[in-house]
């Protein structure tokens, strides 16, 4: 079996015995090198695919794919899948040097080059002289680096990370992003990320997987997945949005609660339903009235965040969101005509 090999699913089903929750012909593949986010709401199947990635469950149909080889009936060892678990799952009675090393130990790999190996892998994340240091010793940024090292260490296949971050206080969180994709793409590996942080998942993937009730919905970049969500779900699900309903009344105009809206070429007919997206960053406050798309506005809800303010306004006949670094009142806005993005009806 070869190195750094590609993973792929082909038309993966898996239900849990006795329920409705599984996984239901998903198909996607993660390159050599990529690093590949999945996402969705709780109860989705994230960590499930994970699992059947990593022979942990069993398939009821379809195929895991190891670079050439068809891992559907193989073991969870033969698999050779580095796994770091939410938890860690560190052994508190063993130095970290030792952790690190375990999955050489119990492959037959003599003491030596456990330790020369351990040594190297804890260097490369930045631990080195923290070998013979007990986890407990360690903060919670150093035993995920630990975690990370020892998934690494044996030269798996593939890497497949269950949360890693959740455990870790916010700007741990954001260090640790950072060190995951450099060791990560320094070692050419195909990795899989479950977190449940649309921010994380933004900010680290190549590629972002979107599941929902244990069905594939959007596989796509970040920026993709951001700005050109496949419907209502991914759109409101990654980031904050706002969804609005309305009527076409022309070529590019489409009647709202807001008011009329001018809008991209839409292409539907009169009177037909449509669903608009409008992202909050890019409703725009302004000084007067007057011009395309500016509406009278009433503040409802105002909440400071420093840099930035997640407002709610009273627009006619509805409400919108913005986000906007402006200080003092807002008494209209304005929404630029191709910040109006067209989603499916259904």
């Amino acid at each position: 079996m070869s190195r750094n090999a590609s993973v792929r699913l082909d038309g993966a089903s898996f239900r849990y015995p006795g329920g409705k929750a599984g996984i239901f012909d998903v198909s996607f593949e993660i390159a050599p090198g990529e690093l590949v986010v999945c996402i969705g709401p709780s109860g989705c199947g994230k960590t499930t695919l994970l699992k059947l990635i990593a022979g942990f469950l069993r398939l009821d149909s379809g195929r895991v794919h190891l670079g050439g080889d068809d891992v559907t009936a193989a073991t969870v060892r033969s698999r050779e899948c580095g796994i770091v678990f939410q938890s860690y799952a560190l052994f508190p009675h063993m130095a970290v040097w030792e952790n690190v090393a375990y999955p050489l130990r119990v492959r037959g790999v003599a003491l030596a080059e456990r330790r020369r190996r351990a040594a190297a892998m804890l260097d490369m994340v930045g631990l080195d002289g923290y070998g013979e240091r007990l986890p407990a010793a360690l903060s919670g940024g150093q035993q995920q680096r630990v975690a990370l090292a020892r998934a690494l260490v044996f030269e798996p296949r593939a890497l497949l990370l269950d949360e890693p971050l959740s455990a870790l206080d916010a700007a741990t969180r954001v260090t640790m992003r950072d060190e995951i994709r450099r060791i990560q793409k320094q070692q050419n590996i195909a990795s899989l990320l479950i977190t449940h942080d649309q921010d994380e998942a933004l900010s680290l993937a190549d590629r972002v997987v979107v599941l929902r009730d244990g069905r594939l919905v959007q596989v796509a970049t970040p920026q993709q997945i951001y700005d050109r969500p496949a419907d209502a779900f991914v759109a409101s699900f990654v980031g904050r949005a706002n969804l609005i309903d309305g009527v076409a009344a022309g070529a590019d105009v489409v009647d709202t609660a807001l008011g009329r809206l001018a809008t991209p070429l839409h292409g539907a007919p009169n009177g037909a339903a449509v669903r608009l997206l409008l992202r909050p960053e890019r409703v725009e406050p302004v000084a007067a009235a007057g011009g395309e798309n500016v509406f009278a506005a009433r503040i409802v809800h105002d909440r400071f965040f420093g840099a930035s303010r997640e407002i709610e306004l009273s627009v006619g006949q509805g409400s919108i969101k913005i986000d906007t670094a402006a200080r003092g009142g807002i008494e209209y806005l304005r929404v630029p005509r191709d910040a109006v993005q067209f989603l499916p009806t259904q």
